[in-house]
């Protein structure tokens, strides 16, 4: 069952626990973070899906430059991160700090989210405020192998 504004009771009771307005799902709340990027950062994949439904904005960033990507990947939350980039989520976004998503999986050692995003076309020559690409932040042997041989590629 769906209401007139098209979301399911599910989503707008989320919506409301969280309170955001259902009338504008671009809305900003705290941290900047707007439905979109709170439900990724929750890993509350029903509701990123209905909210993807609904034109929200893929690309809003929160108070630190973050985009729904970020806290897909700091979650591990695979499926979400699956979802996003196939609904076309900029992969290359930088936050504050000049750091993309695949800076911070390298940083992080999340191997499989460093080749994840690899594939699906992250750039590796952006470099962050301090001038450090991807492969600068490997903090595993693996991570800096992937990366390396991407860049030979």
């Amino acid at each position: 069952m769906t209401l007139s504004s098209g979301l399911s009771p599910a989503t707008l009771q989320w919506l409301e626990t969280y309170h955001y307005n259902p009338e504008n799902l671009n809305d900003h709340g705290e941290n900047g973070n707007t439905p979109l990027l709170q439900a990724t950062k929750l890993g509350a994949i029903d509701i990123v899906q209905e909210l993807l439904t609904h034109d929200v904005n893929l690309n809003l960033r929160n108070d630190d430059g973050n985009n729904a990507l970020w806290f897909a990947c700091f979650g591990n939350h695979f499926s979400l991160i699956d979802l996003l980039i196939n609904a076309g989520i900029d992969l290359n976004n930088q936050n504050d700090n000049g750091a993309t998503v695949l800076m911070y999986a390298a940083s992080a050692g999340k191997l499989e989210i460093v080749r994840l995003l690899l594939k699906a076309g992250a750039n590796l020559d952006l470099k962050n405020l301090d001038d450090f690409k991807a492969v600068d932040f490997a903090s595993t042997i693996e991570v800096l192998r992937v990366l390396q041989n991407a860049t030979t590629n």
